[in-house]
């Protein structure tokens, strides 16, 4: 049975504890790891801060080497690499494998970013006192960034923390989901043969509730990256005082299906950005508004699609719908379906479960205010829901106290104009489902789906802090 440590220094250590990690799939003990505490999270922090010293003083060109090794040692090592994935989260195989294809890109974005961030020259003479000066701005790493990731892209959105943070020449200290540790603690091997210090990456696995007040309040942490819940998120803003921060939190996002687009060619797609990784993703797709001209189409279709899915073991090629990742969530999402049913929902297919598994669902006569359509799902669970009026959809969509993703299908550009302007979301997807993402556009929400964004070059604005200089040219 593998025992992990925990990785402190560029090395790893045990911990006065471990704990049992076990397949989301069939409950297998997969590996025994370290429990960090506060204390290890203490020497993490201060093990950063004292390698952060001299990474800064890194060239950009060093810093993007050692990224594309990165890149470099991936690609060698990606079907294991997968395997990890699909066995510790539950992910299917195929899907994992696109999972570090993303990763790798993410990397990649960011070895590149190294050397494109820059400032800018400021015409001082265009102000009154201004004669005889010039200036310019630069950005300058901002020191350890704490960074807290979730289980269920353990690789990709744990490298934009890492990437865009090494970019620049931040260290990190990194808190990775409690069910999703391997994952992390791969990367941490990875990083040492591609030749980053001893101490820029620092890995402490264990309870979030029990690591999180330690790793964000320490006062050698200038930056604290969080993706996961509203609540945990909420905890962390009132916190961590003047701090920068970037939250990932909610969504529950939804798609506009208007009369003009050809039903056949969006279905499964629709079908894949519903149920990929058994709706466990912060951009799945979760509920539908259909154009009623078309309602009846659609939902036959989308129906039928669904029950194509094959649902199995992750470590099985063929699977595209696996287990959830822990009984517990089985149990809360059961529910939720079961108090939809009682006010009035119906399921059209799916609402069956076992101890560890959710089948792909599709409900139909919802209301609003049903906890399956105003809350984040997180599970294998969509809502269809007819409108008779585009200005109706997109009132629809805005309901929502989430505002990540959301998407329209049309082929009349000024409806799809009209939806990109007043649809309240980080991003608004025309002609796909919400949940696209490519890892170098700028990701992130409004309302209550988080503070900041993400993507390579985005994330390292909020990972520097701007420096303005200036000089006297003539005495």
């Amino acid at each position: 049975m593998k025992e992990t440590g925990l990785w402190i220094n560029g090395e790893w250590r045990e911990a006065s504890a471990l704990y049992e990690l076990k397949a989301p799939y069939d409950g297998k003990l997969i590996a025994k790891v370290a429990k960090g505490s506060a204390e290890d999270v203490e020497v993490a922090i201060l093990g950063a801060a004292q390698a952060f010293k001299s990474f800064k003083k890194w060239t950009a060109y060093d810093r993007a080497e050692m990224l594309y090794k990165v890149v470099s040692i991936m690609r060698e090592r990606k079907e294991e690499l997968a395997k990890i994935l699909a066995q510790e989260a539950g992910k299917p195989l195929k899907s994992s494998r696109v999972e570090i294809d993303r990763t790798i890109a993410t990397y990649q974005f960011a070895a590149e970013e190294a050397k494109q961030y820059r400032g800018e020259t400021v015409p001082m003479d265009a102000a009154p006192g201004g004669a005889n000066r010039i200036g310019w701005t630069k950005k300058e790493a901002i020191g350890v960034v704490a960074a807290i990731t979730p289980f269920n892209f353990p690789f990709n959105l744990v490298a934009h923390k890492l990437g865009p943070a090494f970019a620049v020449g931040n260290t990190v200290v990194l808190k990775p989901a409690t069910q999703t540790p391997l994952s992390a603690l791969a990367m941490a091997d990875i990083f040492k043969e591609a030749g980053l210090p001893d101490g820029v990456l620092q890995i402490v696995t264990g309870s979030g509730s029990e690591l999180s007040e330690s790793l964000i309040t320490h006062p050698e942490v200038k930056k604290v990256t969080f993706t996961g819940s509203v609540p945990v998120g909420l905890k962390i803003k009132e916190k961590i005082g003047l701090r920068k921060i970037t939250l990932e939190l909610g969504s529950n996002s939804a798609l506009i299906i208007e009369p003009s687009v050809p039903i056949e060619k969006i279905v499964k797609r629709c079908v894949e950005g519903a149920f990929s990784f058994s709706g466990q993703v912060c951009i799945s797709l979760q509920r539908i508004y259909v154009n009623r001209k078309v309602y009846d189409e659609f939902a036959k279709a989308f129906v039928e699609e669904t029950k194509n899915l094959i649902i199995g073991d992750p470590l099985d090629e063929n699977t595209d719908v696996s287990s959830m990742i822990h009984p517990d969530e089985v149990e809360r999402i059961v529910g939720w379906i079961e108090e939809a049913k009682t006010q009035g929902a119906e399921v059209a297919t799916g609402g069956e479960s076992t101890e560890r598994q959710v089948l792909p669902t599709v409900l139909i006569n919802v209301k609003e205010n049903m906890k399956v359509v105003c809350e984040e799902v997180f599970a294998p669970v969509v809502s269809l829901i007819p409108y008779d009026t585009l200005d109706e959809a997109i009132d629809l969509v805005n309901e929502s106290q989430f505002g990540l993703n959301a998407g329209i299908y049309t082929n009349v550009l000024t409806d799809a104009m009209h939806a990109a302007n007043e649809i309240e979301a980080g991003t608004v997807i025309i002609n796909d489902i919400p949940t696209f993402r490519v890892d170098n556009m700028p990701y992130g929400g409004v309302k209550m789906s988080g503070y900041g964004r993400e993507g390579v070059k985005y994330a390292v604005e909020e990972m520097t802090e701007l420096k303005f200089i200036t000089m006297k040219t003539e005495f």
